[in-house]
């Protein structure tokens, strides 16, 4: 992991002793002797994480903090401050000023460490959601991106503590930012976890005959709660635990007794951790569906259609089974814009993709392939099958006029398709696609409002059985 950090201290024996620790871990280090230089470095400079002394002559380490977390441009630079005093009165006037944590001189080097990674990590989650956003903004969707970072609403944690005595200190303690569920065993701990969803676990190492570094590992396994934050509560001197427990996977620390602010301080970053991830994670999944998705009528785009029905296409020819594709065109679909707009054109396409979702089955994939085309895949299909469902969407079309309500008209219309399977000759999906758009070309230009399908000729006797029950008189075949 590489970060920039930068250390504020007016003593240069601290700041060396910090440097040199985090230097070992391969961070990039900035200087400040004062805290006014280090509030121009930060709105100069790119800055992971800021550790802050508090007793600095001139301006405080509160002043600081309070001073970057109201600037938009450095808000969002997590804030240690490091501090000699060891007072809860200090503690909680950090917290108000916006600090992310603490550390207390003279500076453990584990707790350091873990307390830097851990903070640099959150940093990171922010940073990819904040570009996220203003990508959004800038292609115009971030109004499809947003959505409740929960931040103030009070996070789900799960306590498992073996000691009833402890489990109202730690509620009380949490009782500001979260809602806490205390449970002594742990394997229903575990059942817990996994059913509900959790923005953070404490396990406290008091668990009786059961090593509580096994719970997290199991926490850490399971899918449901592999990303879910994890603190640990260790008697003092019990770094070679704290060590193990950093290995695999736990977030973060805590050692008895148990100061409530720094327990607040530390589940609150945790809470932050998840719910940034949270978002990172919807945002991501968002991203990806406004890739593959069309903007106006909601169906699959070209972008999903090329990769899937080669998925598709592959799929059946190595499984020997019928895949079918059908390309419906709205008829004379630029008469309606040129008359009416090109907003009544929209509401056209958005009702014919309606109608199209109302006559596929669970299986089928309906695309919108550009302009005023369509294009559905039926996988498992034979070409008869496909033509009937075809003209089950052609006479829906056009059997019910299109009411649009935002333009106060009613318009009838119709639709020619083109059905091609792969049982009629076609060795790629390229193929596949060229012989339905040949048959619905010979649609077109047959009269319009019609079935055509392409592919070789099939006994006289199951076309004609076929086509009197599905469709007696629009069913062409092009041969």
């Amino acid at each position: 992991m590489t970060a920039r950090i930068l250390v504020v201290d007016d003593i240069p024996a601290n700041v060396k002793l910090l440097e040199a620790r985090l230097l070992a871990e391969y961070f990039d280090v900035l200087t400040a002797d004062d805290g006014f230089k280090a509030l121009d470095i930060c709105r100069g400079t790119h800055v992971d994480l800021v550790l802050l002394d508090i007793m600095m002559p001139g301006i405080s380490g509160f002043d600081v903090c309070e001073r970057l977390k109201a600037d938009q441009r450095t808000a969002h630079i997590p804030v240690v401050m490091v501090t000699a005093l060891d007072q809860p009165a200090d503690r909680v006037r950090g917290l108000k000023a916006g600090a992310d944590d603490f550390l207390t001189k003279p500076v453990n080097d584990l707790q350091l460490i873990s307390r830097v990674k851990s903070l640099v990590r959150l940093k990171t989650l922010s940073d990819e959601l904040r570009i996220r956003a203003e990508t959004a903004q800038n292609i115009g969707i971030e109004d499809m991106l947003k959505g409740p970072d929960g931040r103030d609403e009070p996070g789900q944690v799960l306590l498992v503590d073996g000691r009833a005595s402890s489990h109202e200190r730690i509620i009380k303690a949490l009782k500001p930012i979260a809602h806490v569920v205390a449970i002594s065993d742990p394997q229903a701990a575990l059942f817990e976890a996994a059913e509900n969803p959790f923005d953070l676990v404490i396990v406290n190492a008091n668990l009786e005959e059961y090593d509580p570094l096994r719970l997290c590992s199991h926490l850490r396994s399971l899918e449901r709660t592999r990303f879910l934050p994890l603190l640990l509560v260790t008697e003092p001197g019990a770094e070679d635990v704290i060590a193990r427990a950093l290995d695999i996977g736990v977030n973060d620390y805590i050692v008895r007794p148990i100061d409530p602010n720094e327990l607040l301080a530390r589940s609150l970053t945790q809470i932050k951790r998840k719910r940034f991830n949270d978002r990172l994670r919807t945002s991501l999944r968002q991203t990806i569906e406004l890739a593959v998705t069309d903007g106006l009528t909601g169906l699959h785009n070209r972008r999903y259609l090329d990769n899937h029905l080669r998925t598709l296409f592959d799929r059946a020819a190595a499984r020997g089974r019928s895949l079918s594709i059908c390309i419906a065109d709205i008829d004379h679909f630029k008469e309606v814009n040129d008359t009416h707009g090109h907003d009544v054109g929209d509401e056209v396409l958005k009702e014919f993709a309606n109608r199209i979702r109302s006559t596929v089955r669970g299986a089928d994939l309906a695309c919108r392939y550009g302009g005023e085309e369509f294009v559905l895949v039926m996988p498992d299909t034979d070409a008869d099958v496909a033509s009937a469902i075809a003209e089950r969407l052609r006479n829906l079309i056009a059997s019910e006029p299109f009411v649009l309500k935002k333009a106060g008209l009613t318009l009838t219309i119709t639709a020619s398709l083109g059905v091609a399977s792969n049982d009629g000759g076609a060795e790629t999906r390229e193929q596949l696609l060229k012989q339905a758009d040949r048959a619905l070309y010979e649609a077109k230009s047959g009269g319009r409002d019609r079935v055509v399908l392409s592919g070789p000729p099939r006994e006289a006797t199951d076309l004609r059985s076929i086509e009197s029950i599905a469709f007696p008189t629009k069913l062409q075949k092009v041969v």
